[in-house]
Parts: structure tokens; C-alpha cells; sequence
């Protein structure tokens, strides 16, 4: 009896691996078909695709309360720097990552949309409206199968609202604007790219509310290169650009791809480094910065980021989900303040100046090599730690 059932499950499980094997294949040479398609079709325009993300299954165990955020710690040792875009593959399950932190940046945000800047935190250009509403309703069945114990849907009304059962608050799925309520449902801000005339991606939408260093105004409407060059992003027409544009192009909507990068940041706002200058000034940079502060004010800020491409409008959606945290607190974790040193002493000139290096380097990368040689001197093995982007 146990040799046939052996058998059994030995040929049920062929049968299993070669059905899966034949639909990747099949969505492979249906994402080549419609690429192809693709080169032919005009620029700016779009063949909308019936391709659907798998629903995810509840997150286990998951609560506001308790879920902490993943460590994310997108450094390595150096002596060398390599630019490069960084993605990865991306499952479905894990498209968006809520945690603990959720309701403080859910109030943040809400703060924020109260000031006088909110009308600058928000835009989304009329060719992007589409894309807008395509980003809140996928957004939000996600968000009701995923986190169920924080969302769901409300149908007193007409049309098919979501409510956040923590706070009580309804958002519309349709809207004038639905990046604004997209965004105030994650921990994520959102970005839109709108494929042009010429072939480049435009930023025309957007709910950037926790930006820390950029401004929606400054960047809107402008192509994916120029965004970059404007913000002196080290190498970009060098290592980037080229390889950059060619993946926007090839990207289907079968496989989204995420990203993670990291700055230090020496003041304590989530929402906008005050040390780099008045959000509401011209000319902000790291010229402005106070050199050397404290170490109790100097901030870990990393980014992850997730591209997708949408579709039924075609445009690239970017999430992008910052975390925040007090380097006193990230030293503590085993073998961290070594690689952080020795990531930030392996910045060439150039990418030292745009992540600001000057206005830091003695009080951190000295705190840094004290926690390291703590931890050393415990008896801790720091080269088993080198893992990324944990």
C-alpha cells in the first residue's frame, strides 16, 4: 500500500511541476509576445493587458500593534562602490509591507496633507488620471486580502468604498484624487511614470508625502532622466541611464521588481530633513547643514522601493516606503556599525557629496568604530554578518 502510494504522489508531483513549468512558459512567450508587440506600437500609447496579480493570502499573524518593521540594511563592506539599479524580483504576496509603524505615519501623513503645503504634495497630471485610478483600486483589493484585520471594504454607499478599521475612516476608490487616499492607506509614498510621445517616462503623478530630500514640485512633469540629473545622482548618465530606460521599456506587468537604497540623515523629521534647508526655500542641499551633530540626532534613512508596471494604463507605478531609525539604535545590531563604516568610507567623492558625507563624518564613522570594537571585544564574529539587503 505505501508503494503505490508513493507512486502516487511521485507522479502526482511530475504532473504538478511540469503544469506549473508550462504556465511560466506560457506567460514567458505571452509578456515576449506582447513585448514585441510592443516595439511596433507608438510611443505613448498603450495595448492594455488582461493580466491580473495572483490575490495574496493573509498575512500571518500580522497586527498593527505588534508586527515589526523588516530590517532592511542595504549596505555592504567595502573598499569598493558599485552603482548599479539594484532591483530584485519581487513577489506578489510581498508587494506592500505594512507594519507596526503604520499608524504614525498614517497621522504624519495626515499632518501633513493639513498644512499649506498639502496642494504640493499631491499632483497628478490629467494623462496620468487613469493610471491614478487604476493604482487606488488595485492598491486596495490588495490591502483587503492581505491585512484584513486593518482594511475592508464598505458598501452602505453607491459605489464600493475601503475602511480602516483601526481609525474608522472611509476613502473613496473613485476620485478627483487617488494617490492622495492610495497613499494614506500605506506606509508607502507613490510615483507615477507616464510613457511620452518620445519614447521617455514622465512623472506625472505622485503623493509624496514623506520625501526627506526632494520635492513633487521641483521633479513633476519631468522625464526619467532629467529627474536624476537634477539631483546630481552620482554616474547616472555613465552607469544608469541607458540601462535604466531600456528596462522601463521591456517591463511587463507579470513581474514587478523592487529596490532598496540607504542616506544618514542628521535631524530627526521623517517627513522633511529641516538640516538640509527650508522645504519651503530654494536652493535646499547639504551646504546648509550644520556639521557634526550630535549622534542621538543622526537618522539611518533607507528606501524600499517597488516598480511595477500597471495593466490597463501602462504607466510604471513606484512605491516607496522609508524607513526611519536612530543610529544609536541600528549600532546595536550585530556586526552593523563595522559595515555601515566601512560602506560610508568606501563612497567615492562624488557620492559623498550627494549623500552629504561632510556634515557627519567625524561624530558618526567615530561612533561607529567605538560600537564596533564593543562588539569585537564581546566576541562577536562580524564577517558572519555581511548579509544584504538585511
Amino acid at each position: 500500500m505505501y508503494d503505490y502510494l508513493l507512486v502516487f504522489v511521485l507522479i502526482f508531483g511530475a504532473l504538478f511541476y511540469i503544469a506549473r513549468s508550462g504556465r511560466r512558459k506560457e506567460i514567458t512567450k505571452a509578456s515576449h509576445d506582447k513585448l514585441k508587440a510592443g516595439h511596433k506600437r507608438t510611443f505613448g500609447t498603450w495595448i492594455a493587458s488582461d493580466f491580473r496579480a495572483p490575490r495574496p493570502p493573509a498575512y500571518p499573524d500580522w497586527s498593527v500593534e505588534t508586527t515589526k518593521p523588516l530590517p532592511y540594511r542595504p549596505f555592504k563592506y567595502g573598499p569598493n562602490y558599485f552603482i548599479t539599479m539594484g532591483i530584485r524580483p519581487v513577489d506578489w504576496d510581498d508587494w506592500i509591507e505594512l507594519d507596526n509603524q503604520w499608524t504614525h505615519y498614517h497621522t504624519e501623513k495626515h499632518a501633513r496633507l493639513a498644512s499649506e503645503r498639502a496642494s504640493q504634495l499631491c499632483k497628478t497630471a490629467p494623462e496620468a488620471q487613469e493610471a491614478a485610478l487604476e493604482t487606488m483600486k488595485l492598491l486596495s483589493q490588495y490591502l483587503v486580502d492581505r491585512y484584513p484585520s486593518l482594511f475592508e471594504f464598505e458598501f452602505s454607499s453607491k459605489e464600493k468604498q475601503i475602511r480602516i478599521k483601526t481609525t474608522g475612516e472611509i476613502y473613496p476608490i473613485h476620485s478627483d484624487d487617488p494617490l492622495k487616499y492610495a497613499a494614506l492607506l500605506i506606509e508607502d509614498d507613490l510615483a507615477l511614470m507616464i510613457e511620452g510621445p518620445d519614447g521617455q517616462y514622465y512623472l506625472r503623478g505622485g503623493a509624496i508625502l514623506l520625501p526627506g530630500f526632494w520635492r513633487l514640485e521641483d521633479k513633476f512633469n519631468m522625464p526619467l532622466a532629467k529627474i536624476h540629473t537634477s539631483g546630481d545622482v552620482p554616474k547616472f548618465r555613465e552607469k544608469l541611464q541607458g540601462s535604466m530606460e531600456r528596462f522601463f521599456q521591456k517591463m511587463t506587468p507579470e513581474r514587478p521588481v523592487a529596490r532598496n537604497n540607504y542616506f544618514i540623515q542628521t535631524d530627526e523629521h521623517l517627513a522633511w530633513s529641516t538640516s538640509i534647508g527650508s522645504e519651503d526655500t530654494f536652493g535646499i542641499g547639504w551646504e546648509h547643514a550644520e556639521p557634526n551633530p550630535p549622534i542621538e540626532n543622526i537618522r539611518f534613512r533607507s528606501e524600499r522601493q517597488t516598480l511595477r508596471r500597471l495593466p490597463r494604463s501602462g504607466a510604471i507605478l513606484f512605491t516607496i516606503r522609508t524607513y526611519f531609525i536612530p543610529v544609536v539604535d541600528i549600532a546595536q545590531e550585530p556586526g552593523v556599525p563595522g559595515r555601515l563604516a566601512s560602506a560610508i568610507r568606501s563612497w567615492p567623492d562624488d557620492v559623498a557629496r550627494y549623500k552629504g558625507k561632510k556634515a557627519y563624518e567625524e561624530v558618526l564613522l567615530n561612533y561607529l568604530d567605538e560600537k564596533q570594537a564593543e562588539q569585537q571585544a564581546n566576541g562577536l564574529d562580524v564577517a558572519s554578518f555581511n548579509s544584504y539587503p538585511y
